[in-house]
């Protein structure tokens, strides 16, 4: 679910209108579905590579986590940007565009020399993929059979986290086992892009233009009163939730290879898919589960798995790490369900693209702040003391988030078409 699943549900999408496009092809909604798993796995691929990156340009810690937390920046102005300009322009050619801007960022990925032609590469991939995940949720709506009306929200909140994980070992296997670790991955994503390119051409355009491209590209971030109530508890969950994917994907390779010991590059890769595609499956077991129900159990999972996981780096027990990992993981998946489904559920059709867009800011906030302060830390009391005070902070967050979620009133039913918890 996350930012990237909520764009087909923030959408508004129209259906198309009848007889206006060609009918899809068969095959079109799992192509569709295997793009939106490309751009997750280009975005989670040069996580392995950044210790290699670090070691060559000889860069600290904080300047990583700066790299790691421009493509955020880029992501979330794309989401709140251009969010809905696929409902006006139609979803080809904003597929187009993200498909293109991909391209660019990997050739610059290729040819990266330092620093800032790296950063520079990270912020258009970031750009890109806001682009194209809140085009490709939309059009795994518009193509959704109508005998399986729900399939098209199971993809949107399974593949980004599908795709944070494979495009993670797959890189973490590249660099440890074949040839020119910081170009291969990149050389096989464009080749991915290029076939993504060939299914948006053979793609149908599944909504018709309309008026208000324009008007659609100013950010609507909203917080209604009578929502406060339902949303303020959600904040402290959400940011612990990303700081922790933050602090995986950044830090996670440095911490596996300096503090447990673990120098393969396939490691670095191992432990973002632990916690990701651990996530993922969780997502998928418990789709069906009422949001509500879902918190309290995410926010203790993911409390008692960073816990058990800072006691393993504490201690140098890798399996304890390991452990942790995957439990933090349940928990990661549960609370991206619980948090974006009680958005889901709480918001009137007419608020949903701006409350929506408040839960980006939130999520993606806590995925990249956190995670550059954390750098700096590394930087300035070393990766071990760092990482334990990171790793602690979220611990206390979470839990602190348990105890009130706990002992918070009952909420009354405000109104008959919205169920209480």
């Amino acid at each position: 679910m996350s930012a990237e699943s909520s764009g087909a549900a923030s959408s508004g999408t129209a259906p198309p209108v009848a007889g206006a496009h060609r009918r899809p092809w068969r095959g079109a909604f799992p192509a569709v579905a295997a793009v939106l798993v490309l751009f997750l796995a280009a975005s989670s691929a040069p996580s392995p590579i950044y210790v290699i990156y670090q070691q060559q340009w000889r860069f600290t810690a904080w300047v990583l986590t700066v790299v790691f937390a421009l493509y955020v920046v880029g992501l979330l102005a794309s989401l709140l940007v251009v969010g809905a300009l696929s409902d006006h322009l139609g979803r080809r050619p904003v597929l187009a565009a993200a498909i293109g801007l991909e391209a660019v960022a990997l050739v610059l990925f290729l040819v990266a020399g330092d620093v800032l032609v790296l950063s520079a590469a990270r912020v258009l991939q970031g750009v890109a993929t806001g682009a194209a995940t809140t085009a490709l949720s939309a059009t795994l709506v518009d193509l959704e059979p109508r005998q399986a009306r729900v399939r098209a929200g199971v993809v949107t909140s399974v593949a980004p986290l599908t795709g944070l994980a494979l495009g993670a070992v797959g890189s973490g296997v590249l660099v440890e086992f074949g040839p020119a670790p910081t170009r291969l991955v990149y050389a096989l994503l464009l080749g991915g892009v290029a076939l993504a390119a060939v299914v948006v051409a053979l793609l149908p355009e599944t909504s018709p233009r309309r008026p208000g491209a324009l008007a659609s590209l100013r950010p609507r971030v909203a917080m209604p009163a009578h929502l406060r109530a339902d949303i303020v508890p959600l904040v402290p969950v959400m940011i612990a939730t990303w700081a922790l994917a933050g602090m995986y994907l950044s830090l996670g390779p440095s911490v596996a290879a300096e503090l447990l010991g673990l120098r393969s590059h396939l490691i670095g890769g191992v432990v973002v898919t632990s916690l990701a595609g651990t996530a993922a499956f969780a997502v998928a077991l418990l789709r069906s589960r009422p949001a509500s129900s879902l918190l309290a159990p995410a926010t203790a999972m993911l409390g008692l798995g960073t816990s058990t996981s800072l006691a393993g780096v504490a201690g140098g027990l890798v399996w304890l790490a390991a452990a942790g990992t995957v439990v933090a993981g349940i928990g990661f998946g549960a609370s991206v369900l619980a948090t974006f489904g009680t958005f889901a559920r709480i918001a009137r059709p007419h608020e949903r693209g701006a409350v929506f867009a408040l839960a980006n800011i939130i999520s993606y906030l806590g995925n990249s702040v956190p995670a550059v302060l954390g750098g700096i830390a590394v930087t300035a009391l070393g990766l071990r003391s760092a990482t334990m005070i990171y790793a602690l902070v979220i611990a206390v967050i979470t839990f602190s988030a348990l105890v009130l979620r706990l002992n918070r009133p009952r909420p009354r039913c405000r109104m008959a078409a919205v169920a209480c918890d």
